[in-house]
Parts: C-alpha cells; sequence; structure tokens
C-alpha cells in the first residue's frame, strides 16, 4: 500500500494503524528526515509540486512492493484568502498538491492497479477531501474549490472503473484537528469551532478500507 503525504498528523496516524495489521506501506513525504525510522518496505521523499513526483512516488512503491493494491493520498495544503488577495502562484500550488498531483498519481497507477484486479485482488484508493468539497466555505475558495475538483475526479474516475475491479472512494470528514490550519499556505486562519479527534478519523478511514466502504460523506465520521 503506498501512504502519500505520510508525514502529516493523519496520514502518520492511518500509516501506523496499516503498519499495526501487517499491511506493507510505502510511505511518501516531502522532507526525509521526517520518513527516517518509519514502519514501511520503502519511503520517498518529494515535494508533490515537482514536475515528475506523480511517477517517481508510483514507481517507487511499485518497485519496493512487487505492484500495488492500494493507494491512501493524505496530503493537502490550505490557505486563508479573500478571493481579491490570491497570488496565482498560491492558486497553482494549492491546485497542485490538492487535486492535480493526487489525479496524477491515480492515472500513473492504474496501470498496477489493474493488474491487482486482474489478479483476483480489491484495489481501492482512498482521497481525503473534507467536507469543504460539498459545502464551499468563504474566505477557502481556492482551498474549496481544489478539493471540489478532487473529489469530482474521484467519483467519475470511479464510476469509470468499478467494472475493472477498482474501488475509489473520498473521504469528507469535518474540520480535523491535524494541526494544518495553523500551517497556512497563506492567510491567517479564522477561529474554527473545534474539529474531529485525528486518531478517530484515521480508525474511521481504515475501517473503511477494512470493510470495502464506498462512501465517506460527512456523516460517516459523526462522533469521531
Amino acid at each position: 500500500m503506498l501512504v502519500v503525504g505520510a508525514t502529516g498528523v493523519l496520514g502518520t496516524l492511518i500509516a501506523e494503524r496499516l503498519a499495526e495489521r501487517g499491511a506493507r506501506l510505502v510511505l511518501h513525504g516531502r522532507d526525509a528526515s521526517r520518513l527516517d525510522g518509519r514502519a514501511g518496505d520503502a519511503t520517498v521523499a518529494i515535494d508533490l509540486t515537482d514536475v515528475d513526483a506523480p511517477e517517481a512516488i508510483v514507481e517507487r512503491a511499485v518497485a519496493a512492493l512487487g505492484g500495488l493494491d492500494a493507494i491512501v493520498v493524505a496530503a493537502g495544503v490550505v490557505g486563508f484568502d479573500g478571493v481579491a488577495e490570491t497570488s496565482g502562484q498560491d492558486l497553482e500550488t494549492m491546485f497542485t498538491v490538492n487535486a492535480l498531483a493526487p489525479m496524477r498519481i491515480i492515472s500513473v497507477a492504474l496501470p498496477s492497479l489493474l493488474q491487482s484486479a486482474a489478479e483476483g485482488n480489491e484495489p481501492m484508493v482512498l482521497t481525503i477531501s473534507g467536507i469543504v468539497s460539498e459545502l464551499p466555505t468563504a474566505g477557502l475558495a481556492s482551498y474549496s474549490a481544489s478539493k471540489a475538483a478532487l473529489a469530482a475526479y474521484v467519483a467519475a474516475a470511479g464510476r469509470e472503473l468499478r467494472r475493472s475491479g477498482i474501488r475509489l472512494v473520498d473521504a469528507r470528514p469535518g474540520h480535523t484537528e491535524t494541526g494544518l490550519a495553523e500551517r497556512p499556505l497563506f492567510g491567517t486562519p479564522p477561529r474554527f469551532p473545534r474539529g474531529h479527534d485525528p486518531a478517530a478519523v484515521a480508525d474511521r478511514l481504515v475501517r473503511a478500507i477494512e470493510e470495502g466502504a464506498t462512501a465517506l460523506p460527512p456523516d460517516a465520521f459523526a462522533g469521531a
């Protein structure tokens, strides 16, 4: 299994739970030092904004695992700005990390996922767009749009690939206390109400992987 964004709070929790269950993992992160010593078959340190990042990540995973059965995309960036203030570069980075890179990773990984299905496995891809993908929020226009793009892609691609035996699932939890909002790409975060416990969200996501869930709307995280 490939975990993209495995050094973030949520990605770390997901990877730990999968490792405890005996999953073979390739862990991706931007910072090589934060990947050192992590449980997994291999790691790949590369920024998702690098032009060759999707290919490098998937190639490393396939080489280390001898194939690819599952992908979890837990990487993301957030920014806070009115639409008049968001710079073109920030907008490009937001869409690259939150939407374009995940889309390309899925596309690049497709031959390996199809091979897995042909071998009788149940390959899957899990992305995390969050509640903003269906409830766009003022002050988060570019972030909401980037996540909505990912959610739309996964929904359409999931329908397209269903008959091939590949399951694509997009998770849309509400605000989760991962600290991401305190590390924005740009802007100043507003005051958010208390969000979901990241450990509880990770538990729900791993359970969805294990149980073959096909949908994870916001209410799937009630009580998290």
